[in-house]
Order: structure tokens, then C-alpha cells, then sequence
């Protein structure tokens, strides 16, 4: 899976993702060759949005969310909003949850409306 984290283009989404590339490291489910983790600022979503599978949107730049939705919908790429909590903690594991549940969710959708 390829995730993409938009943030506002600072530190602390690094940070994040190094969490959550720790958490599939360590676990005995996940395998690391599965995952692929990049973080961008939300202004170059457009440029660099095809290929990826899921979209992390860090709580700082939640009012870009409708800017990021009109580049992802039309993709059929789902994303989801990181709470501020969650992401003030850095905590990845529970990021990694909410990145496997949203991709979980989305193709379960899709193959309904098959």
C-alpha cells in the first residue's frame, strides 16, 4: 500500500511516517515491502497524487480538505483527516489503523458498487 501524507510541508509528518513505518516493522502481520511511505505539502497534491492508494491528511491543514477531496474524488483515491491528538503524539500505530480501516472501507465500497 502507498500512502501518501499531506501535511503543510514541515517536520513533524516525517516524524509521523518514520512512527508508522516503525509499527509495520515491528509487526508480525504487516511485511514492510507492502508499504511505501512519502510525505508531501498539500499544495503539490496534484503533481504527485497518481500511483498512490490512500491519502493521511495531517489536522493542521484541515481547511484544504475540500481542495484535496476535489483532486482525490475524481481519482477514486480515498483519504482520511489525522486527528490533532493522534498526530500531536506522533502516534503511529494508530495512524497505521486508520490507514488500513479507511483502504479497507474504500475497497469494500467499490466492490458493492460493482
Amino acid at each position: 500500500m502507498r500512502i501518501l501524507l499531506c501535511c503543510a510541508g514541515g517536520f513533524s509528518t516525517n516524524m509521523l511516517m518514520q512512527n508508522m513505518r516503525k509499527v509495520v516493522q515491528q509487526s508480525a502481520k504487516l511485511k514492510d515491502e507492502d508499504f511505501d511511505f512519502t510525505a508531501i505539502p498539500a499544495d503539490s497534491i496534484e503533481d504527485q497524487i497518481d500511483g498512490w492508494d490512500l491519502v493521511l491528511v495531517g489536522p493542521q491543514i484541515t481547511h484544504k480538505v475540500d481542495f484535496i477531496k476535489s483532486v482525490l474524488e475524481p481519482r477514486n483515491i480515498p483519504f482520511a483527516v489525522i486527528d490533532k491528538d493522534v498526530y500531536g503524539q506522533m502516534d503511529g500505530a494508530t495512524v497505521m489503523k486508520l490507514a488500513l480501516v479507511t483502504y479497507k472501507k474504500h475497497q469494500m465500497a467499490n466492490q458493492k458498487a460493482v
